[in-house]
């Protein structure tokens, strides 16, 4: 008798990377080896059928908030730190598409020689195709995080998830780095977390996904196949819900 089959338990998503996990080991600028191994990961799902988002962060690159308060005026740096998530961008996009999947880079600021400008509609035809769409540029706005361009983009493309990809396998009560006693949650609600000032996003981008009910999923992205057993539904990591 033939064993049935399973599907995964979500059909389009949105992948949140840091800058730093671009970074490797080191956390800073971009390791090809990370940044394919990465790509493994995003083929195996892509592979099932999954339609695929991607936003990438800067801050293996150039952190605006770091630059600011180092001098640097701060709506020039936020918009250094957009373009440098750009540079993730299109470095995911080579490794992506070295692997056979066809990719679409799009961008909230003007970067039309590399890249699409953002369009939903256009977005959502490319995702149809079965294309990965990276999006990069943040929300095109100084003062906001690439967590609030991920929380938007997900409800604009109709995401059923955000996968926040990351170092650490979940949420904790405290810094696992620094404590030994530090637990880790299995499921948290949007209240809680943000009673207990849990660092899950930052704070317009937590909102946004509690006012739209977006489940939020924080797990270890270098942890062998792991983004394929999340989207498979398997408990890894960490579901922030309702």
């Amino acid at each position: 008798m033939k064993q049935k089959k399973r599907t995964p338990k979500y059909n389009r998503i949105l992948i949140k990377l840091s800058g730093e996990v671009m970074g490797g080991e080191k956390g800073a600028g971009i390791c090809p080896e990370a940044v394919h191994g990465l790509a493994d990961q995003i083929v195996a799902v892509h592979k099932l059928g999954v339609d695929i988002g991607v936003v990438i962060g800067g801050g293996n690159i150039f952190r605006g908030l770091q630059g600011s308060q180092r001098g640097i005026e701060r709506v020039t740096g936020d918009y250094m730190g957009m373009l440098a998530t750009v540079i993730n961008s299109l470095a995911m996009q080579d490794a992506l598409e070295k692997k056979g999947v066809e990719t679409r880079v799009q961008t909230a600021i003007s970067t039309e020689a590399v890249a699409e400008p953002f369009i939903r509609r256009k977005a959502l035809r490319h995702m149809e195709l079965k294309r990965v769409v990276i999006f990069g540029g943040g929300t095109g706005n100084p003062y906001f995080s690439t967590d609030t361009a991920a929380a938007l983009r997900a409800n604009e493309i109709g995401s059923e998830v955000i996968l926040k990809a990351t170092k650490v396998d979940g949420i904790y009560t405290k810094d696992p780095m620094k404590y030994k006693d530090a637990k880790r949650y299995d499921q948290i609600q949007y209240q809680e977390a943000l009673s207990k000032r849990l660092s899950v996003m930052d704070s317009t981008a937590f909102s946004l996904c509690m006012d739209n009910e977006m489940p939020i999923i924080v797990f270890d992205i270098f942890k062998s196949n792991n983004l394929r057993k999340v989207v498979m539904g398997q408990k890894v990591g960490t579901l922030v819900t309702s």
